[in-house]
């Protein structure tokens, strides 16, 4: 009777050792692969603390981190000179690694770093509903709808610009939570072409944003605006000639033994 449970103890004891030792392999294993990216690794500079945009990097919020060589990323620094003293064009969290695509030589206005070159940014005045219900953020993709309503109070819709990137919503150029926020303006980035359309829609009528899957870069042909029927011209009567008459219905009289056809004028 107690060789079942002996057997059952031992048995556990010995798969026990066997999950112990492959455990043990694994890890020396993991360890000497960090130790071999280690020693193939370089160093780059990262966030020592979290850098807000605008501000100005000290050698306090800057440090070296090793890299694996194999997956640098570009335009990575690896010194701390050449990061310290400039300014961060965008939000730079701590252990990340600076880029200097982000930084800036001069302070200024981060917002005017992110603009692509040839590019301009406009700002258009929103609300709840023109907002997209206030889930419109920095980095979103829009549509924008212009709608005009003509002398006879008809109103026509159609796609002004496609495909829109939005810099910043409010005074907000980066993203600080994912929950929808009503804001009073959104800041898109357009050719300079497509500004000169949007200021003209927002002067004769009224724009709608509307938002896109970020994965989603296809174009969609506008449809025609319809243009407003041309009005009829009046067309003023021959001189001498008074007010055409349409001619009226003619009618038969008997007279004894005659008939005659009279027409009535109208």
């Amino acid at each position: 009777m107690l060789r079942k449970p002996l057997f059952s103890l031992g048995l556990a004891v010995v798969l026990g050792l066997i999950a112990a030792l492959f455990a043990a392999h694994w890890i020396q294993g993991r360890a000497k692969a960090v130790e071999a990216d280690l020693r193939d690794s370089v160093q780059v500079v990262v966030a020592a603390t979290a850098i807000n945009p605008g501000a100005q990097l000290r050698a306090q919020d800057l440090k070296l981190a090793p890299w694996p060589r194999n997956s640098l990323p570009q335009d990575s620094l690896g010194k701390l000179e050449d990061a310290a003293g400039k300014y961060a064009a965008q939000k730079i969290l701590p252990g990340e690694p600076v880029f200097r695509q982000r930084l800036l030589d001069k302070p200024g206005n981060a917002l005017s770093a992110q603009i692509e070159p040839s590019k301009r940014a406009i700002s258009v005045r929103v609300n709840d509903v023109i907002g997209v219900a206030g889930f419109l953020m920095p980095g979103c993709r829009v549509d924008v709808l212009a709608t005009r309503v003509d002398n006879e109070r008809r109103a026509s819709t159609r796609t002004l610009l496609q495909d829109i990137k939005v810099l910043a919503v409010d005074q907000t150029a980066q993203v600080e939570k994912d929950e929808p926020v009503v804001v009073r303006a959104v800041t898109l980035e357009v050719t300079p072409q497509d500004a000169e359309q949007l200021m003209g829609a927002t002067e004769e009528g009224t724009v709608q944003l509307s938002l896109r899957n970020p994965d989603d870069q296809k174009s969609t042909p506008a449809a025609a605006a319809p243009s407003a029927a041309p009005a009829q011209a009046a067309v003023a009567p021959a001189s001498g000639q008074g007010p055409h008459r349409a001619a009226g219905d003619a009618i038969t009289v008997i007279r004894l033994a005659q008939t005659v056809k009279t027409r009535v004028r109208p």
